[in-house]
């Protein structure tokens, strides 16, 4: 296995020749490196498998911190606000990681062909897993057809599909199969979630939302926080706050313009709550964030 972690580093270095996020030929794959440690950083998850090829990193995910290296993968079922921190990397052995898009498509019809469809207990949306030689193999395939452009169009879709059967199959695949079970309380909070992220700058009502997605705002309120560990409210809130710092970091928003745009209606509230949980008050921690040189980390 440490000859395909190897492999996939060398692979990654070579398709990022400067820090950053890097974008493939495969819409779904994209790269990233990183030659030096950084910050705690507040970020949102995208439904995705993150493989660490060469570093490593910490995830902290409402108070519990997650290690990933290159001996495990982790997987985020759903949309979640993290906070992530580089911990290994230096222009010697810099950080090198891929992020593959989850396709919900392809984890019905894998969990429909593979295991039963039974409603099992909801759990948290993140996960983390020691890799497997057969899940990596995989990987370097579809990393290796950036090198066959001929061949993505029909042999990526047959190795995203063998990698995310090869997750399913793995330690706590039940706890992404949830998502895929028509019906279930997992799916119906999935998508409760896409409706927030969509919908973030809206009044937030709770009965309504719960109605949409077939449960009883009690049961709602409960399998809600199972997978994301927090409130419907408090994630709103965390998604209101991460968007209203991108609009001022990349387009040059005031304070008080970003919070209008995201959904508040008070300026001093919206400092408030900015300030409580980046630990600055929006246009000091913009500032700050230029200095270092950090808006790679937060779009």
């Amino acid at each position: 296995m440490n000859q395909l972690i190897t492999e996939l580093a060398k692979q990654i270095a070579r398709h990022t020749p400067k820090d950053g996020l890097h974008q493939t030929a495969i819409p779904e794959l994209c790269f990233r490196r990183a030659s030096a440690e950084s910050k705690p950083t507040h970020t949102l998850n995208m439904p995705s498998l993150y493989i660490i090829a060469q570093g490593s990193k910490t995830v902290t995910f409402v108070g519990e911190s997650l290690m990933c290296d290159s001996s495990s993968y982790m997987v985020a079922s759903v949309h979640l606000p993290v906070i992530g921190k580089i911990t290994h990397a230096s222009p010697q052995l810099p950080y090198l990681s891929l992020q593959l898009t989850l396709s919900p498509d392809v984890i019905i019809d894998i969990s429909k062909k593979s295991s039963s469809q039974k409603k099992g207990v909801t759990g948290r949306g993140i996960l983390v897993n020691p890799s497997t030689s057969f899940l990596l193999d995989a990987i370097l395939r579809l990393v290796n057809l950036l090198d066959s452009p001929t061949d993505i169009e029909i042999l990526a879709p047959l190795y995203i599909r063998e990698i995310f059967y090869r997750v399913l199959e793995g330690e706590q695949g039940a706890l992404l199969r949830q998502f895929a079970v028509i019906g279930s309380y997992a799916q119906g909070i999935s998508n409760a979630i896409h409706v927030i992220n969509r919908d973030y700058s809206e009044q937030l009502v709770i009965e309504e939302l719960a109605k949409k997605v077939n449960m009883n705002p009690t049961t709602f309120h409960k399998h809600f926080k199972r997978v994301t560990g927090m409130s419907p409210l408090q994630y709103q809130k965390i998604i209101r706050l991460q968007s209203a710092r991108r609009l001022m970091l990349t387009e040059g928003y005031d304070a008080a313009t970003a919070g209008f745009q995201v959904g508040y209606e008070s300026p001093s509230q919206f400092n408030r709550e900015y300030a409580r949980l980046f630990g600055r008050p929006p246009m000091r921690d913009i500032s700050h964030l230029r200095d270092i040189e950090l808006p790679s980390q937060l779009i």
